[in-house]
């Protein structure tokens, strides 16, 4: 699989996230964290359920046009073999090739499925990179999924104390129509903004505040 989350965002534009972090955080104590991943999960299984619907309609197509060619002919007690000699030898070329190609691999993932590994990672990725941890409670983490083009936004109990967590849904209509419109980078640095204004009144700087995370990471795998 290509590289998504390594090409989601040009260096300028990481710069230009970075620098909408640090710009937001001088106004609020919430630290926030911008997180973009190639993909939330390998989705084994769409290799193998792509490669078999394509090795077997493969297999099929074969063994009717030989069928058909030589229905005049005496049958062959090889023509047995055509079906399966088909389907196990395109099966592994058909698994390779999905697993390769992002575009194919996402036709056999059901939506259902993709929310689910979406929101797992989410979850993961906010206590693994520490926004669990702060001194107040106050992280907030913006997880791009690049592969599933699937945005999710989780904030610590501190700020979910005092900030109805279905506010954080503006954030991600944001992203994701900026990712529709493929201007990502701008949408993102509009989305870190709005977090520092949604922040602001409840969680203001303190006079001792100090940046305890990343401004930006981006997970390549």
């Amino acid at each position: 699989m290509k590289d998504l989350a390594g090409n989601f965002l040009s260096g300028d534009e990481q710069q230009e996230v970075i620098r909408s972090v640090q710009k937001a955080e001088k106004i609020t104590s919430g630290e926030i964290v911008p997180m973009v991943v190639s993909t939330s999960y390998h989705y084994p299984l769409a290799n193998v359920i792509g490669a078999l619907l394509f090795s077997l309609t493969l297999a099929i197509i074969v063994t009717l046009t030989v069928s058909i060619r030589k229905m005049w002919l005496v049958p062959s007690h090889y023509d047995m073999w055509i079906f399966p000699a088909v389907l196990a030898l395109s099966f592994p070329l058909f698994h390779e090739l999905i697993k390769r190609m992002f575009f194919l691999k996402r036709l056999f993932i059901s939506a259902a499925e993709i929310d689910e590994e979406v929101e797992e990672a989410a979850l993961t990725s906010f206590y693994r990179k520490g926004l669990g941890n702060t001194r107040d409670k106050t992280g907030i983490l913006i997880f791009i999924s690049v592969f599933e083009r699937k945005v999710w936004v989780l904030a610590d109990e501190g700020i979910n104390e005092k900030v109805d967590p279905g506010t954080w849904q503006e954030i991600v209509d944001i992203v994701t129509l900026g990712i529709k419109e493929k201007r990502q980078g701008p949408a993102l640095c509009n989305a870190i903004k709005r977090c520092g204004e949604l922040l602001e009144s409840n969680f203001p700087i303190k006079p001792d505040d100090t940046d305890e995370l990343d401004n930006l990471i981006i997970e390549r795998k």
